[in-house]
């Protein structure tokens, strides 16, 4: 029999699901956060646990116990979505306070991303062979990702009305279906240019970049793409296609692009997500003065 919490947990998974309308990655993860807060309480009260037993030192303890071998990030996101689930239940008066209200989110660690450098960079431009079965159209994927920063689903969810070739400019859709136009680079136009080119029925509305069976690509093929061409060249380790964005913004942010330019080229809703890419910069000034500079190290003695 379920417990009165399990079903309290339903309830509030079926509201996000029918009233909200969350997408079905979010609600998945919901499920999945509750649902580990479902089983410490069970092992903590009993069978009969509702939300109406579950107070602060209870949740303090349940999160001290992630801690030890779960991320902080995660950590963050379990906790919001504890808080959302008693608000939920404060509003239908099911409970009469949140007991997770006064409880802090721990500090993300910061985690610089990891990006490559100009050579890496073009090495892995040069990875897909224009001779090879889809080495054209792979080139446009990863020439596009490092000229315009883009997420791998606004370069998946990329429809041909959307390119503006002539005028070197591509209209995506980022997070929240905000729309956004970015610039395209010479060389990244010229491979989309020749992989078009190459590609039956270009003409019309339909998706930019196809897979093998003639349909939209999706995310998985365009990271096993980034992947295969790494390989190749094997000159640094895995990368995912989000890492050519990382690049892009960085060195965009190296060449003295504003960082306000970049928030926009990126699509990011805060400068605060922007401003990572200054800590990378900074750690490459520091090791580009710690090589250069006679004095930026002294013999011992000295």
């Amino acid at each position: 029999m379920m417990s009165p919490l399990d079903q309290q947990i339903q309830q509030f998974t079926t509201y996000l699901q029918t009233e909200r309308d969350v997408s079905p990655h979010t609600l998945t993860a919901y499920r999945s956060d509750l649902k580990q807060l479902l089983t410490f309480a069970l092992h903590e009260k009993g069978e009969d646990v509702s939300a109406a037993d579950i107070d602060h030192l209870l949740l303090r303890r349940y999160l001290a116990g992630l801690s030890k071998n779960t991320k902080k990030s995660s950590i963050g996101r379990k906790l919001a979505a504890i808080r959302s689930l008693f608000r939920f239940l404060l509003r239908r008066g099911v409970i009469a306070k949140n007991p997770a209200e006064l409880i802090a989110t721990p500090k993300k660690e910061q985690r610089l991303p990891f990006h490559l450098d100009i050579d890496q960079t073009t090495s892995l431009m040069e990875a897909a062979d224009d001779q090879q079965e889809y080495g054209l159209r792979d080139r446009a994927i990863l020439e596009l990702l490092y000229s315009s920063g883009l997420r791998v689903s606004e370069l998946t969810g990329l429809n041909m009305g959307e390119l503006d070739l002539a005028g070197g400019m591509v209209r995506v859709t980022g997070k929240g279906g905000k729309e956004r136009i970015v610039p395209v680079g010479s060389r990244a136009l010229s491979a989309l240019h020749e992989y078009l080119a190459q590609r039956d029925g270009a003409a019309g509305s339909g998706a930019v970049f196809l897979n093998t069976r003639g349909s939209r690509i999706n995310r998985r093929s365009v990271a096993r793409i980034v992947d295969a061409h790494v390989m190749k060249i094997a000159a640094f380790k895995r990368i995912s296609p989000h890492t050519l964005r990382h690049t892009f913004a960085t060195h965009m942010l190296e060449g003295g692009a504003d960082l306000r330019a970049i928030q926009e080229l990126l699509g990011h809703a805060s400068l605060s997500t922007t401003q990572k890419y200054t800590h990378v910069s900074i750690d490459r000034l520091m090791e580009v003065y710690d090589k250069a500079h006679p004095k930026a190290h002294t013999k011992s003695g000295e």
